[in-house]
C-alpha cells in the first residue's frame, strides 16, 4: 500500500512561476501540474491512497518571532498587479482545496497551529509500515526520505530516493559538478548543517555567521564538528560553545542558536504537545471516512470550470486517485 502525500500549496503555487502569461494561463498551468504530478506518482508508485496537506499559522512563530517574517514583507513589496495575480490564485486555490475537501473521497489534513511538513512528517511516522510518496519541491522534506519514503518533485520530474535522483524515465540524475549520479545527503549531516547556517527562505538565521564547512589549523570547521558530534570533544565544545555578537551588539552562544534552530528545521523535534495535536489531526481525518459519489463527474465539472480541456478529455486517467478511500 503506497500512501500519496500532497504538500498542496507548495505544489499549486510553485506551479504558477513555470510559465510566462496572464494569470488564467498560470492558473490554468498551476491545477494542470498539480493534477499532473498527482497522477504521474500514482501510476509510477502504485499509489493506494492521496492524502493532502494543508498549511496552519506555524507554532515556529511562537517559538522564534522572526519565523517566515520576510514572506509578510515580501507581500507587502508586490506591485498591484502582482497582488491581483496573487489573490486570483488564492481563490483558485481555496477552491481547489474545497473541491478536494467535499468532492473525492481523498484525505485532507490540516491543523490551525501546524504546517503542511509537520503532517506529512507525522503521517508517515504513524504509518511506518506502508510505502509514502511525498510531492514537493521543498527541500525542506528531503530528510524525510527513507527506505519506504521517497519525494516526488511534479515541477522537475526528479524522483528522490534513498539510492539517489532520478529523472522521469527512471534514469539517474548526473550531477553537474561530479558527473555522477546525483547522490542523497546523510540525513543528520543535513540537519546539522541547516540547523547551523540557518535558512534565509524562513528567516531563521545562521547558529554562527561566517563558520566554514572545513575548518583550518586555526579553526574547527562544521566539518570536525560533526564528526565530534558523539564524543563531544574537543571540536564540538570548542565551535559549540563559541560566542559572537550580532549587529544589535547581542552576544550570542553558538549552541543555544543552534538549538533553536533544530526545533525550527527537524521535523522529527515537533514539541511533545504539538505531537499530540499532529496525531489528533490524522486520527480525526481518518475517522471521517469519506464515501463520496460520482467522483469522476465532479472532477470533470471542476476541470471544465478551469477550461482544462485536456485534462477533461482524459479524465478517467486523473479520476482514480481521487476516487480511492483510505484502506
Amino acid at each position: 500500500m503506497t500512501h500519496i502525500l500532497v504538500d498542496t500549496a507548495n505544489t499549486f503555487f510553485r506551479a504558477r512561476h513555470v510559465i510566462r502569461g496572464d494569470a488564467s494561463e498560470k492558473i490554468g498551468m498551476a491545477i494542470h501540474i498539480t493534477l499532473n504530478s498527482i497522477k504521474k506518482a500514482w501510476n509510477d508508485f502504485d499509489g493506494s491512497h492521496v492524502v493532502f496537506c494543508l498549511e496552519g499559522r506555524s507554532w515556529r512563530k511562537d517559538h522564534y518571532a522572526p519565523y517566515k517574517r520576510n514572506r509578510k514583507e515580501l507581500a507587502d513589496a508586490m506591485t498591484a498587479t502582482e497582488q491581483e495575480e496573487n489573490k486570483l490564485f488564492w481563490e483558485c486555490y481555496d477552491d481547489f482545496v474545497d473541491f478536494i475537501r467535499t468532492k473525492t473521497n481523498v484525505t485532507v489534513l490540516q491543523n490551525g497551529r501546524c504546517e503542511a511538513d509537520d503532517l506529512i512528517a507525522r503521517w508517515i511516522d504513524l504509518h511506518p509500515q506502508q510505502q509514502h510518496v511525498i510531492i514537493s519541491t521543498d527541500k525542506d522534506l528531503n530528510q524525510l526520505v527513507a527506505p519506504n519514503v521517497r519525494q516526488y518533485n511534479g515541477i522537475t520530474e526528479e524522483t528522490m530516493k534513498m539510492e539517489g535522483y532520478f529523472d522521469k524515465k527512471g534514469n539517474p540524475v548526473i550531477d553537474n559538478k561530479t558527473k555522477e549520479h546525483r547522490k542523497v545527503e546523510d540525513r543528520e549531516w543535513m540537519l546539522f548543517e541547516k540547523a547551523m547556517r540557518g535558512d534565509p527562505s524562513d528567516n531563521i538565521f545562521s547558529a554562527f555567521p561566517g563558520v566554514r564547512k572545513k575548518g583550518t589549523k586555526s579553526k574547527v570547521g562544521l566539518i570536525e564538528a560533526f564528526e565530534d558530534r558523539l564524543n563531544k570533544g574537543y571540536a564540538w565544545n570548542n565551535l559549540m560553545l563559541s560566542k559572537w555578537v550580532d549587529p544589535d551588539g547581542i552576544e550570542h552562544r553558538v549552541i543555544d542558536d543552534y538549538e533553536r534552530n533544530r526545533l525550527l528545521v527537524d521535523l522529527h523535534a515537533q514539541p511533545e504537545a504539538i505531537v499530540q495535536e499532529l496525531d489528533q489531526t490524522i486520527a480525526q481525518a481518518k475517522a471521517e471516512n469519506k464515501q463520496i459519489s460520482q467522483v469522476g463527474i465532479r472532477f470533470m465539472k471542476f476541470c471544465a470550470k478551469y477550461d482544462l480541456q485536456k485534462i477533461t478529455e482524459q479524465a478517467q486517467l486523473y479520476v482514480e486517485p481521487f476516487n480511492a478511500r483510505l484502506a
